[in-house]
Formats: structure tokens, sequence, C-alpha cells
């Protein structure tokens, strides 16, 4: 599995330098700042992808949150299901350019019962909203700004540690994987779902 990631990363690379001539069409000013590769005023981290054996996963994590619109959203929701989360904020150059592809992955996944939760670090209702309505995002995300609840469960196991990260948990609601940055391709992330969808233990 890791020699698989490590050549969906090379092929990742190649794919990346072709989005970039792809993605002059964009009116994001922020996406493209950070397509461009200058960094102004932003550091994150690499798209370093780690993945966890079964047998050395610790605990679940369990945590709460509420979303923009009130709604609680916890682990108990998930439950024997595999979850994505993603940490993010509107602010933030990469988050804006992998939100599409995110939600593309979780209408693939919706119907094999894998759900997607976005963790908003820094903003408040109305920004978070206008993101999602923006990118088109459908699946919830909760509004962490004011408690960091749910980065603080995590960051007890598995830190974050950049903006964004996504991590990929487990039917046990252990993490599985981590993606520190910016996501290389998304097919790593697909194959990182589908590999713990298929677990068995």
């Amino acid at each position: 599995m890791k020699r698989r990631i490590r050549l969906l990363l090379s092929a990742a690379a190649l794919a990346a330098s072709a989005g970039l001539v792809l993605s002059g069409c964009t009116t994001d000013k922020l996406a493209e700042q950070y397509r461009s590769g200058s960094g102004q005023n932003y550091i994150a981290g690499d798209g370093t992808v780690s993945e966890f054996a079964v047998n050395n996963r610790g605990d679940a994590v369990t945590f709460s949150g509420k979303t923009g619109t009130g709604e609680t959203v916890s682990s108990m929701q998930y439950a024997g299901d595999v979850l994505v989360v993603n940490f993010w904020y509107a602010g933030c150059p990469p988050c804006r350019v992998e939100a599409p592809e995110l939600e593309k992955l979780y209408k693939k996944y919706q119907a094999q019962g894998v759900g997607f939760l976005g963790v908003n670090l820094y903003d408040s209702e109305a920004t978070s909203a206008s993101f999602e309505n923006e990118k088109g995002i459908t699946y919830p995300s909760v509004l962490d700004r004011d408690t960091g609840s749910v980065l603080l469960a995590f960051s007890k196991t598995v830190p974050p540690k950049a903006t964004p990260t996504t991590l990929v948990i487990d039917k046990k609601g252990r993490v599985a994987a981590r993606i520190l940055g910016a996501l290389p391709d998304p097919s790593i992330l697909d194959t990182l779902i589908h590999d713990t969808l298929a677990e068995t233990d």
C-alpha cells in the first residue's frame, strides 16, 4: 500500500503541473495565488500522506460540535462508517482549490455510507456559508472557531498541524490516514477512502 501511495504521489506531481496550465480560467484570486506558488502571507503543510496500521491506530476519537445552522454533529452519528474530516477556513488558498475535489469524492462515496465533515477553524457563520455556497459544498461543516473542541479532540491522537488537513477515520472511529496540507492529488484521497472502506478488522 505504501508503495502504491508513493507511486500515486509521483503521478500527482505530473498531474499538478498539468493542472497549472488548465487553471487559468478561475476567478478565485486566492486560489490563483496558491497555484502560482507565491506563498504570499501563507504557510501550510506539504501534502505529506501518513497511513496508520490497523493495530497502531489507538483509541477512537470522540467529538461534538455545531454547524452554522445550529445542528449538533458528533462522532456518534458516524459510528460504523468511514468518515473524512477536512480542517479548513475560507481565506486558506489551498482550501479553496481542493474544496470542489472533496465535494466530488463526497458524492462518489455517499451511497456507500462514507461521511464527510468539514471543520472550519476561524470563520463566522456567514463567511463559512458563503464559501460553501460558492464552492458547491453540500456536506456539513462544524464551526470550531469559538470552542476549538473538534480540533482538540483530534489533536490528542493525530495533530492536524496545518490547514488544510484531511483525515480518514475508520469504521471504529480511529484515524486511519492523514494528509497534512493540500491534497497532492484527489486520487490519493480516493485510494485511502477505498482501502479504509474495504477493511474488515
